[in-house]
């Protein structure tokens, strides 16, 4: 088996310090930490710190997911650098404090949920997920469509589903609702739970509301999802039948938040993190553990993308059609 310059680069331990480096540098430029150079400590400290901060903690995330569950069963931090990459290849997505929550409670439901593989006695693990879903539908109250099927995931994939776990999961959904509601209530919001509810009852599709902008980065995640699903549908035999589900999770979730897209354009800014969180697994998968001269050039292409939409969207406005 010859090592290529993609395994170099995946088995590197200076990889994920290099990624971390360069996403940094992303946001500096991006005008959204230091806004204008010389700064005033106002500019500074109005700048968007959390949405920065949850950009971070999601990385860590995506590294503790593939340390605890050893997805990629050599030694790589693509995972994590994957995400860090796509997510910096979408620029126009760093100033949204509800998308900045949205990926981090993703992230944070998949961490917790895996933990009840093939437990049915998981009622913490499953109560904790399912806080991190609640506390997403807050910012985004679409992600209640997503729940009927993170439960068929618990059951068919998982095997954690039984009837402790899932009025545990009603339990966590609820939990947030429980602390927001009261307190807006006490703040005179009186109209926000059945505005935030009703917006379920929004099916509008309306295409020109994407920019040129958002349909490259589309296109380019999409298709590094289907190249990370193909070849894991391929290779998938090497691994173990754990590692085998928890990618399936990964797939069903990335093909359904496509296909929620597709339908409901509107929602783009948040299902776009969604498919970024679960197609970073994929594409790594693919990257650290294929060797021919093909994936080899794949690589460099991938990475020749991913920059090139990194500064186009950092320049240039967003193009509406």
């Amino acid at each position: 088996m010859i090592k290529r310059t993609q395994n170099h680069v995946a088995e590197s331990r200076f990889m994920l310090p290099l990624v971390v480096a360069y996403a940094i540098a992303v946001w500096l430029v991006s005008g959204l930490l230091v806004p204008t150079l010389p700064f005033t400590s106002s500019q500074l400290l109005h700048g968007a710190w959390a949405q920065f901060a949850c950009f971070l903690v999601t990385a860590y995330l995506m590294v503790e997911l593939n340390n605890s569950y050893a997805l990629i069963r050599i030694y790589s931090r693509t995972m994590s650098s994957s995400f860090l990459v796509l997510l910096c290849a979408g620029s126009f997505l760093f100033s949204s404090m509800g998308g900045a929550i949205l990926q981090l409670c993703i992230a944070g439901a998949c961490f917790t949920a895996f933990h009840c593989y093939q437990d049915k006695q998981a009622v913490g693990w499953t109560y904790y997920a399912f806080v991190c879903i609640g506390l997403a539908s807050l910012v985004f109250v679409q992600i209640l469509f997503f729940v009927p099927f993170f439960w068929l995931m618990m059951f068919f994939l998982l095997s954690s589903l039984s009837w402790r776990t899932f009025f545990a999961s009603l339990v966590g959904l609820l939990t947030p609702y429980w602390f927001a509601i009261p307190l807006l209530l006490f703040q005179g919001q009186y109209e926000w739970p059945l505005n935030h509810f009703a917006a379920l009852a929004d099916f509008s599709c309306d295409y020109r509301l994407l920019t040129v902008n958002q349909l490259l980065l589309f296109i380019f995640v999409v298709a590094l999802g289907i190249t990370g699903t193909v070849h894991y549908w391929r290779k998938k035999s090497a691994d173990n039948i754990r590692i085998r589900l928890l990618y399936d999770c990964f797939i069903y979730t990335w093909l359904l938040s496509t296909g929620f897209l597709i339908l409901q354009p509107q929602h783009y800014d948040m299902l776009i993190r969604i498919i970024i969180l679960n197609v970073s697994p994929l594409i790594a998968h693919f990257l650290s553990l294929t060797y021919t001269r093909v994936t080899n050039y794949a690589f460099y292409a991938i990475c020749v993308v991913a920059f090139a939409l990194t500064v186009f969207n950092l320049w240039m406005p967003s193009l509406t059609f």
